[in-house]
């Protein structure tokens, strides 16, 4: 068996989430982001990314969803805390749900000004 992974303080938690990840906050033992959407299409494309990168990353988040909005929680059970899996899963996720191809110019032009094309409500 391998060694346990280091977990952090809340203090350490809330100070690297401010620094990190300020869309995320510190709640239950667990890091907490929700995402707000415009609808069920844009709420099950944001589970299905969380999805894939939990999977390819073998790190696991809860997630709960409802027409709207998704929310993710993120702690190493096996660790009994918040470890560095948890920062980089959560840093990776909110620059995969949050990317806007359209700002960064490039051939991609993100989703169209009109409403019936909107999915995600970014902050």
């Amino acid at each position: 068996m391998g060694k346990k992974e280091k977990t952090y303080t809340d203090s350490e938690v809330e100070e690297r989430l401010r620094r990190e990840l300020p869309g995320w906050h510190l709640e239950k033992g667990c890091i907490r982001r929700e995402y707000k959407t415009y609808g069920w299409k844009g709420t099950l494309m944001v589970i299905n990314a969380v999805g894939h990168l939990a999977e390819a990353a073998w790190h696991h988040p809860d997630i709960a969803a409802s027409y709207a909005w998704v929310e993710v929680r993120l702690m190493t059970h096996d660790a009994g805390g918040i470890t560095d899996k948890d920062f980089e899963l959560a840093g990776k996720i909110e620059e995969t749900v949050n990317w806007r191809p359209g700002e960064e110019g490039g051939a991609l032009e993100g989703t169209p000004a009109d409403q019936r094309f909107a999915y995600i409500k970014y902050d």
